[in-house]
């Protein structure tokens, strides 16, 4: 019998509509994704979907991600959808690197005007350099805002060096350092970053999130050498679990996907349970 952690605040869920193809373009085939057959999850997903799937969990509070193309409009409309329901409980919206950098720090500011705004996760690949625009990253670091770092294992070696001197910005490396396959060679160099980053600085957290998307499964076996990395090498006070729902819900359910989580932190003690699911997103995301 698998012991449920006490509460969970989870750490990246989606609220979407396909229907809003010009927010959400991928999720209709208007727009190439790369990430191979989405159909799993490119489904309307919202607060009373999302309560219901996670209904046995004692979801107490969750961070809503960006994921839309107007990502300032939906960080604003994600918070008046706050206001009535208590949820999301954070959001990370948005900003793009490509513009320049008083448009970027423009699209900052008017997150702000959210009292849940906590950071922004840029889109594109840090190995196009704009993702890591120094200027950005101060200020975001001047408003106290976090850094969502999404990197492919790939990209982890070059992330760690741009990231050297930004000891003093709030980092999430999202999706677990977001593997793209579950061969031994991926495995191998994706060991290899997460061990970089995670030296890095004290500052730098992981998201124990998105393993389902590269991995196909949620089978805790297959987890296993992927959580047990992240968490040596970033300690269980810099890491938290997170759903990426509805992206997960294409291989399994929460109850399959959260019975994993549970299933590999089985042995520890219940405060470093209580930091994974719950208290640590608490922390990085001030909610």
């Amino acid at each position: 019998m698998i012991t449920k952690p006490e509460r969970i605040v989870d750490a990246h869920v989606h609220l979407w509509d396909p229907a809003r193809t010009d927010w959400y373009p991928y999720l209709t085939g208007l727009r190439e994704l790369d990430m191979g057959d989405i159909s799993g999850w490119a489904r309307y997903f919202d607060q009373a979907i999302y309560f219901t799937e996670s209904a046995d969990w004692n979801v107490q509070k969750f961070v809503h991600v960006a994921a839309a193309t107007d990502f300032v409009a939906e960080t604003l409309e994600k918070d008046e959808e706050a206001q009535r329901t208590g949820h999301p409980d954070a959001i990370i919206g948005g900003v793009d690197g490509n513009e320049p950098v008083a448009v970027a720090v423009e699209q900052l500011d008017k997150q702000l005007a959210s009292t849940r705004f906590r950071g922004v996760r840029p889109m594109g690949s840090v190995l196009e350099g704009a993702v890591l625009n120094a200027d950005i990253l101060g200020a975001l670091l001047e408003r106290g805002l976090v850094f969502d770092l999404m990197a492919h294992a790939d990209e982890l070696e070059g992330a760690t060096k741009s990231l050297a001197d930004w000891g003093d910005l709030t980092i999430v490396l999202e999706h677990t350092g977001w593997p793209r396959s579950n061969s031994d060679d991926e495995f191998k160099m994706w060991k290899a970053g997460i061990s970089a980053l995670a030296s890095l600085s004290p500052n730098i957290h992981c998201k124990l999130s998105g393993l389902a998307m590269p991995l196909g499964t949620t089978d805790a076996e297959v987890f296993k050498p992927w959580i047990a990395h992240a968490l040596e090498e970033f300690g269980v006070d810099r890491c938290f679990f997170g759903s990426n729902f509805p992206p997960d819900s294409g291989h399994s359910t929460f109850d399959q996907l959260y019975t994993t989580y549970a299933t590999l932190t089985a042995d520890l003690d219940g405060d470093d349970r209580e930091k994974l699911f719950a208290s640590n997103a608490e922390r990085v995301y001030r909610c």
